[in-house]
């Protein structure tokens, strides 16, 4: 079992989502840094999609009362188990009576946690992922809060005594994203060609603030105003994590993990899925770049992301061979 002792409201706990119900307007939900969660996960044994923690409001402190291990990944912060200090990105055991503390990152928003078994929580439709928009999931639907005690799965982790670390090349550029925009790669969307010219040698030639109205739901940005070439009224429409809604305003929203299913804005962009960690890891305050690519740009992005992820789950499985006791 573990304790919360310090957090906040918009830390949850999450898988990587519960896809297929769309239909029933529930929305996929899930880490919205998926790749993060899924190799905290790995890094320990678990099933990638194992219940553990999505820490965006930090400083964070939870107390373990039970020798466990726990992988944590996604942010850059300052880590420290008691009096020993981790580096980001680190498997590590965790004995009964010691208290993990991640600190605010210094680069990236939200960092994960995942610990040997994962978290022994109710399934909801497939899922153990908190909706706190809909209240069901993860801890009755709601945010962590202190005092608040989990359980864990049982599960056998065998580490080296200094622990295990993994490092990705392409984590190395997230950084603060205050001082150069995050590029995302993007792919028009169904009401592209209803915006003026203007508006889409703004979308991809220009650069984009992200506001303080910014959430699991969506993220509401600031920069040139993005006009339709006519006026146009739809019926709501189905819409998935990446989406980028024009409102009225002229002023686009992502939608991200908690989004609604459906929305009458019209669409401009998708950001394709290779990249939403990126939009994961970008705080209030960061600019961001729109690329446009290819489908099969696209495609191959994603292929490659989930290739990385099975090579990790090959290396895994090696290492913990040689780690296993004779």
């Amino acid at each position: 079992m573990i304790e919360i002792l310090t957090t906040g409201l918009p830390n949850t706990v999450q898988d990587l989502g519960r896809p297929g119900h769309l239909s029933l307007g529930i929305s996929h939900g899930g880490a919205m840094d998926s790749q993060a969660l899924a190799i905290a996960n790995l890094m320990l044994g678990n099933d990638r999609s194992a219940a553990g923690l999505e820490i965006a409001l930090h400083p964070f402190r939870l107390k373990a009362h039970v020798d466990t291990a726990l992988a944590i990944t996604g942010a850059d912060c300052p880590i420290r188990i008691d009096d020993r200090r981790c580096p980001p990105w680190w498997a590590t055991a965790i004995r009964a009576g010691e208290t993990l503390l991640v600190e605010a990152p210094r680069a990236g928003a939200r960092s994960y946690i995942a610990f040997a078994g994962g978290l022994d929580l109710p399934s909801v439709m497939g899922s153990r992922a908190t909706d706190a928009k809909a209240g069901f999931g993860g801890l009755a639907g709601r945010g962590l809060a202190r005092g608040d005690r989990l359980r864990l799965n049982t599960a056998m982790c065998p580490l080296p005594p200094a622990g295990l670390g993994v490092a990705l090349e392409e984590r190395q550029i997230t950084g603060n994203a205050i001082a150069s925009a995050i590029e995302l790669r993007v792919l028009p969307a169904a009401e592209f060609h209803s915006f003026t010219a203007q508006a889409h040698a703004a979308f991809t030639g220009s650069e984009w603030e992200i506001t303080s109205e910014a959430n699991r739901m969506g993220y509401r940005l600031s920069g040139e105003t993005l006009s339709l070439a006519s006026p146009r009224e739809l019926l709501s429409h189905g819409i998935v994590p990446g989406t980028v809604q024009v409102p009225p305003s002229g002023q686009p929203i992502i939608q991200l993990a908690d989004a609604n299913t459906c929305g009458g804005y019209p669409k401009i962009a998708t950001v394709i899925e290779a990249d939403l960690w990126r939009l994961a890891q970008a705080p209030v305050g960061a600019r961001l770049r729109f690329l446009p690519v290819s489908i099969e740009a696209a495609t191959q992005a994603l292929r490659t992301a989930r290739q990385q992820l099975d090579a990790f789950v090959a290396a895994r499985n090696i290492s913990a061979g040689r780690l296993r006791p004779a």
